[in-house]
C-alpha cells in the first residue's frame, strides 16, 4: 500500500464542443485514484475517475458529505453551491429519513400526470417555432423554456416570479472568480424565496410538489422549514438546468450523427434505450460535483486516502470507462453492455428527479423527431457556440432548419 505525493493541476475547463475532458480521460487510464489542485478552497484533494472506483466512493459509508459542512472544501465554483441543510449533503439515517419523504411526495405517478401537459406545452413550442420560420434557435425556442415551465408547473411558481428563479440559478453555477459575489447572492435570493413559499404551502397546501413535501409525513417525521426550503430550491436549479442542457446536446449529437440518427426514425422503438445511451455518452458537465471527506484511511488499490481527505469523482469519466463498456467512446442505440450510466449519479446520492427529466427528454426530443423528419442543423457544426462560464456543458444557441 502506497500514498501518493504528486499533485496534478487541472483546469476542469474543457470548452470544444461536447468532447471529453482530455485530462480526466488521460486520469482514468493514467490515475484513477490521483491527487488534484482544484481552483477555489483549501485541503487535501482526490479526483476519481474509474468506474469501480466511483461505486466505492459514491456508496461506502466510510466517505460522507456530510462531513463537507462548514468546510472550505476544494472545488470548481469560488463559492460551494450545496447548503448545509441540503439533501445532496447528507448522510444516512438523516438521509435516509428525508429520502423516504420525497420518494412518498415525489411519485412517478405524479410525474407521469404531468406527462400529457408536458406534451401540450412542447406541442405549442414547437408551433412557435414554426411560426418562427427556419432557421430557428431550438435551444431557445425548445430546450431554453419546456424544462423550467415543466418544473415550475409541478411546483406550482407564479409565472411573474419564473425570469428570476432562472437567472438565480443560472448565475449560482459560474464558474468565474469574478462571479463569487453574484452567486452567493443568487443562492441568498433562492433560498429566501423558497422559505417564504414553503411557510405558505404549508399553512394553505395546494396539488402542487412543494405542497405535497410540505405535508408529507412518516410516523411522526417531516420535513422542517429549513428543509424544505433548500429541498425546493434544489429542486428548480437541478429539476430545469441540467434538462434544459441535456435537450440542447442531445439535439446537437443527434444531428451530427446523421446515421445514428437514421436509425432512430428507422427504429423508432430503439427511442428510450437511445435516450440512456445518450446521456451516457454525452459530457453534460465541467470538472467534478460535491465531493466526499474520508472519515478514515481508505485503500483504493494501493492508494491511501487519508483520513480528512476530500475526494471528487466524475461521472463522466466512470461513463466512458472501457473496463467497463465495449468501444466506450462510441455511440451505440443497441448497447447490450450490463453497466448502469452514472449520469444522475450513484449510490445514496442518486438523483430524486431522474424520472422527471427522462419524461421530460422522451417528450421533447421524441416530439421534435417526429414532427420534423428532415430536422438539420442551419450553421456549420464547428460554428456552434458553447458556453464557457458555467458548470455545465452546452451550446449557446443551436440553429436549425427543417
Amino acid at each position: 500500500m502506497t500514498t501518493s505525493d504528486s499533485v496534478r493541476s487541472c483546469p476542469f475547463r474543457h470548452d470544444e464542443a461536447l468532447e471529453p475532458d482530455p485530462f480526466m480521460t488521460r486520469m482514468r487510464t493514467e490515475a484513477p485514484v490521483v491527487r488534484v489542485r482544484m481552483p477555489y478552497g483549501e485541503g487535501r484533494c482526490w479526483l476519481v475517475t474509474s468506474y469501480d472506483h466511483v461505486q466505492t466512493v459514491t456508496s461506502d459509508k466510510r466517505f460522507s458529505r456530510a462531513a463537507l459542512v462548514g468546510m472550505d472544501f476544494p472545488r470548481i465554483t469560488p463559492a460551494p453551491i450545496v447548503q448545509s441543510e441540503a439533501i445532496n449533503v447528507m448522510d444516512p439515517p438523516d438521509l435516509n429519513r428525508v429520502r423516504k419523504l420525497i420518494v412518498k411526495a415525489f411519485t412517478t405517478k405524479q410525474v407521469e400526470e404531468l406527462r400529457p401537459w408536458t406534451q401540450k406545452t412542447v406541442d405549442s413550442l414547437l408551433d412557435d417555432m414554426v411560426e418562427h420560420g427556419a432557421p430557428a434557435d431550438v435551444a431557445d425556442h425548445l430546450a431554453g423554456r419546456l424544462p423550467l415551465m415543466t418544473i415550475c408547473e409541478l411546483l406550482d411558481i407564479p409565472e411573474p416570479d419564473r425570469a428570476q428563479l432562472r437567472r438565480w440559478a443560472m448565475a449560482m453555477m459560474s464558474m468565474a472568480a469574478a462571479d463569487r459575489t453574484s452567486a452567493a447572492e443568487a443562492k441568498a435570493g433562492l433560498r429566501a424565496y423558497f422559505q417564504e413559499l414553503g411557510k405558505e404551502r404549508r399553512r394553505n397546501p395546494g396539488d402542487d410538489l412543494i405542497s405535497s413535501l410540505a405535508t408529507a409525513r412518516i410516523g411522526d417525521e417531516m420535513l422542517d422549514e429549513d428543509e424544505l426550503a433548500v429541498l425546493a430550491m434544489l429542486l428548480v436549479v437541478t429539476g430545469h438546468d441540467t434538462t434544459t442542457y441535456d435537450i440542447s446536446n442531445i439535439i446537437y449529437t443527434l444531428l451530427t450523427h446523421p446515421k445514428h440518427l437514421l436509425q432512430l426514425r428507422e427504429r423508432p422503438e430503439l427511442f428510450p434505450q437511445a435516450v440512456e445511451e445518450l446521456l451516457r455518452f454525452i459530457p453534460f458537465r465541467q470538472g467534478v460535483g460535491i465531493p466526499r471527506v474520508a472519515l478514515e484511511d481508505v485503500d483504493l488499490d494501493g492508494v491511501i486516502i487519508k483520513e480528512g481527505d476530500t475526494v471528487h469523482v466524475s461521472y463522466l469519466t466512470a461513463n466512458r470507462d472501457e473496463l467497463v463498456y465495449e468501444h466506450p467512446d462510441e455511440l451505440d442505440f443497441e448497447r447490450k453492455d450490463p453497466a448502469v450510466h452514472m449520469a444522475f449519479g450513484y449510490g445514496s446520492h442518486h438523483c430524486l428527479g431522474s424520472h422527471m427529466a427522462r419524461m421530460v427528454l422522451q417528450v421533447s426530443i421524441g416530439t421534435l423527431l417526429n414532427r420534423f423528419p428532415e430536422l438539420r442543423l442551419a450553421v456549420p457544426a464547428e460554428e456552434v457556440q458553447w458556453n464557457t462560464v458555467s458548470i455545465w456543458r452546452y451550446p449557446l444557441a443551436l440553429p436549425v432548419a427543417w
